[in-house]
């Protein structure tokens, strides 16, 4: 299995569009299965349309679902970290994709996209597995 790490810096956007370095790993690669996996307690992967408003109604979602200003028990760092910890039970840290001659078999609107509301913490890893076949 081959496996990548990307490193990102991303201090301002809740969505981050991890779709170019995602097919530039898939490149080569031929038919298989891409794992993505983020090894963070506060951040997720998605698949969805960006650039068309999406992006803020998913921040619209998530201040409903997780509200920054409720009473956490995970207090520390900004208001609402708590809420931080609670979103990869409600956005995965990992998918998996399938590729043909590789190229992911995403569809015409989908995008790869890291999901983060965590701006305590910038600095983000992402971590692309291969398993051919």
């Amino acid at each position: 299995m081959e496996s990548i790490e990307v490193e990102i810096d991303n201090d301002a956007e809740l969505v981050y569009d991890l779709t170019v370095p995602f097919e530039a790993f898939c490149r080569e690669r031929g038919d298989g299965l891409v794992n993505i996996f983020v090894p963070h307690a506060t951040a997720g992967v998605a698949l969805m349309e960006v650039g068309s408003g999406s992006d803020t109604d998913l921040a619209a979602a998530i201040d409903v679902i997780l509200p920054t200003d409720r009473p956490y028990r995970h207090r520390h760092g900004s208001q609402g970290h708590g809420r931080d910890h609670l979103l990869p039970c409600f956005i995965s840290p990992s998918l998996t994709v399938p590729i043909r001659d590789g190229q992911p078999l995403l569809g015409v609107w989908q995008r790869l996209v890291l999901i983060d509301t965590n701006r305590d913490n910038p600095h983000r890893r992402v971590r692309f597995s291969v398993l051919s076949g």
